[in-house]
């Protein structure tokens, strides 16, 4: 299955130069059923990374543009009653797709946003008592903008808790911007990407990666990483339980990516800032990756 791989990755890279880590990243939370978020500033790429990786799948996509009025079922979809068979007829909103792009998601209200929790987490959604299941595999991948917060609406921890990984794009090099005038002029665009890997495979993926050896002395080093930013004098939120589970499935799709069948330390080192830092709250305005940094070095390396 390394073919698969390698072909998602060289399709991501026609359109977004540069961004190897980035495309890693990405794909480490595809395959080990997590979700990503994407927070730079506008204009570095978020959305197109975005789009380019549902166009390499052969699955549904759909867009969501997140904005102050956008409601919970424009979302989770909503019952519409036909006068013609005196029955209500339910209409699926955009949740239901392999992939979900939500741009600009702290753009919607809390409200709103709150109708991602029960799908991000059970792959469902409960719409007047009926609960149904979303197409799978299902990946939410969504942006925004750290820096501007006029007319956006923080995410609540419970919210930022259900990705698996939070990471930023960054500005490219000079070279690398070339490189995108270069690609723009030949008339390269995403609409022209090719889907290179199907469902059926990307589930097979998925299963490799969850098989992934773990030796009990990385699992203890996972468990004391998460457990310092519960204890620290400098955090006033530790990270739950959910991100001990995701900084394993995350060393494991790592680990396969790299085309190994075993997790090792350097890969949990790797991932531990983009697992851990958008799950817990510094204390007095302190940066979380410098405190998770710390924390890093401060744990013996099995």
């Amino acid at each position: 299955m390394r073919e698969q791989i390698e072909a998602l990755t060289q399709n991501l890279a026609l359109t977004i130069v540069g961004k190897t880590e980035a495309i890693r990243l990405v794909l480490v939370a595809l395959l080990s059923g997590g979700h990503a978020l994407l927070e730079d500033v506008p204009g570095v790429g978020k959305t197109l990374l975005a789009k380019s990786l549902a166009r390499s799948l052969d699955g549904k996509f759909q867009r969501l543009q997140c904005t102050p009025d956008l409601l919970p079922t424009d979302i989770t979809g909503t019952n519409i009653w036909n006068p013609k068979t005196g029955e209500f007829t339910f209409l699926p909103g955009p949740v239901f797709a392999n992939v979900l792009l939500a741009d600009e998601i702290n753009r919607a209200t809390p409200r709103t946003q709150s109708a991602l929790l029960e799908v991000m987490e059970e792959n469902q959604v409960t719409i007047d008592g009926v609960s149904r299941s979303v197409p799978q595999p299902f990946f939410v991948i969504a942006t925004q903008n750290p820096i501007e917060y006029q007319g956006t609406f923080p995410l609540p921890e419970a919210q930022m808790d259900r990705f698996m990984l939070s990471l930023s794009l960054g500005y490219p090099s000079a070279q690398e911007e070339l490189q995108m005038l270069q690609n723009l002029q030949q008339g390269m665009n995403v609409a022209e990407l090719q889907p290179c890997i199907s469902l059926a495979e990307l589930q097979q993926l998925r299963q490799i990666c969850s098989q992934v050896r773990v030796e009990a002395s990385l699992q203890e080093y996972i468990l004391e990483l998460v457990r310092a930013t519960r204890h620290d004098e400098e955090i006033t939120l530790g990270v739950s339980p959910r991100g001990t589970v995701a900084l394993q499935k995350a060393t494991q799709a790592l680990a396969f990516i790299s085309g190994r069948d075993y997790a090792i330390p350097d890969d949990v080192k790797f991932l531990v800032p983009y697992v851990l830092c958008h799950r817990l709250i510094p204390r007095g305005g302190r940066n979380a990756r410098t405190v998770v940094e710390r924390l890093l070095r401060s744990q013996p390396i099995p």
